[in-house]
């Protein structure tokens, strides 16, 4: 691990190594490729070290990361330097681009700080071009799905489908986590 960057280092060994033990390490790339209509550009919004944009640039869509944790754009950059890593705060999230899909993967909304998810899910709504979805996934110990719903609607966002994992396992009420489609 490089001395420079040890936290985003460490967070993408982890992803390595299941990878490296056989795991599918890209179920997020693989839900926004079955979208409909499919995206041609993907912002990551709160992209970490770069695991889905890189995955899904491989694939062959626009994509472009943001975090605002230096050190996992760092990692992100070294993985995948001809992809562009900006630096940002989604809840004041400011890009001249316009996306087919803002992803929020790995949990984000619970990243964020307290209380500001609505004002992310606002920011991201206004990152989308006409048509698009903003896909979030995250475990609902800590941002309820009620919340979830209520801050979507405030930020002029409806649900269209929703699923218990990134596979598109069926959700049901009381699960401990959800992927969401928004339009």
């Amino acid at each position: 691990m490089s001395p420079s960057h040890p936290v985003g280092d460490e967070y993408q060994a982890r992803f390595d190594a299941l990878a490296a033990a056989g795991k599918d390490v890209h179920g997020e790339a693989s839900f926004v490729g079955a979208l409909d209509p499919r995206p041609v550009r993907v912002l990551d919004a709160g992209c970490g070290t770069g695991r889905v944009a890189i995955e899904l640039a491989r694939r062959g869509y626009e994509v472009v990361g943001t975090d605002r944790d230096q050190s996992m754009l760092d990692t992100a950059a070294r993985l995948a330097p001809e992809l562009p890593w900006i630096q940002a705060d989604l809840a004041t999230l400011e890009l001249p681009d316009r996306f087919d899909c803002v992803l929020l993967a790995g949990n984000v909304l619970l990243f964020v700080d307290p209380g500001t998810q609505g004002e992310v899910l606002r920011r991201c709504a206004a990152h989308l071009n006409p048509g698009g979805a903003v896909v979030a996934g995250f475990s609902l110990d800590r941002y309820g799905m009620a919340a979830f719903d209520r801050d979507a609607e405030a930020a002029g966002l409806a649900v269209a489908h929703r699923w218990a994992t990134w596979d598109r396992r069926p959700w049901t009420l009381g699960g401990d986590y959800a992927v969401t489609v928004l339009r």
